[in-house]
């Protein structure tokens, strides 16, 4: 079974790889735009679908696990996110292959490298050596059924989110006795040590 790290990483990879299938049909003339059209709209919707699994289950764990600077981490984490998802919306408000729409597309694009790069240098690596192996392939199975249940982004909200809210809430969950309100479940298991 893989671990979320894993799993993550691998996402990473594909996002590479189909930006890279986009960069080729960008150079061509003319456009197919019906074949960029097969290559962004699964891309698009991983990377929403992806974003939102990973804070629902990846960044919960590593604000409780982790211990290099896990709070700086999500803060970034999820203004990337943003942007991606700004990128992501922008371009469904042009036509494909226009002008306009790679504009949004390279904005989302460069983004998600930003979001990689730090996640995999500082993220994962925090992640997968605080975290148990037991605890990241559980995670593992939850990533992967979350994308396979929410393929073509049904019924998760893809609005952003304020990180600094995200991670009060959070860290509220993590601490019941904090002022901050009542411990809602996150329903991905114990985010305390025990």
């Amino acid at each position: 079974m893989a671990d979320i790290t894993q799993l993550i990483l691998d996402d990473h990879q594909w996002f590479r790889q189909q930006f890279a299938d986009l960069d080729e049909l960008r150079a061509q003339t003319p456009m197919d735009a019906d074949a960029i059209r097969d290559i962004w709209d699964p891309l698009a919707d991983r990377l929403d679908v992806h974003a939102v699994a990973e804070e629902e289950i990846f960044y919960p764990q590593l604000l409780a696990k982790g211990q290099n600077d896990p709070d700086e981490e999500t803060l970034d984490a999820i203004g990337d996110h943003n942007d991606i998802r700004d990128g992501v919306h922008a371009a469904a408000r042009h036509p494909i292959a226009t002008r306009a729409w790679w504009e949004a597309v390279d904005r989302a694009r460069e983004a998600n490298d930003e979001h990689m790069g730090e996640e995999e240098n500082e993220g994962l690596p925090d992640f997968r050596l605080h975290a148990p192996r037991v605890l990241r392939e559980s995670l593992g199975k939850q990533f992967a059924d979350f994308l396979e249940r929410h393929r073509g982004s049904v019924g998760i909200s893809t609005a952003d989110k304020n990180p600094e809210e995200y991670v009060r809430t959070i860290e509220a969950e993590l601490d019941p006795a904090s002022d901050s309100g009542p411990a809602v479940g996150l329903g991905i298991g114990s985010l305390r040590d025990t």
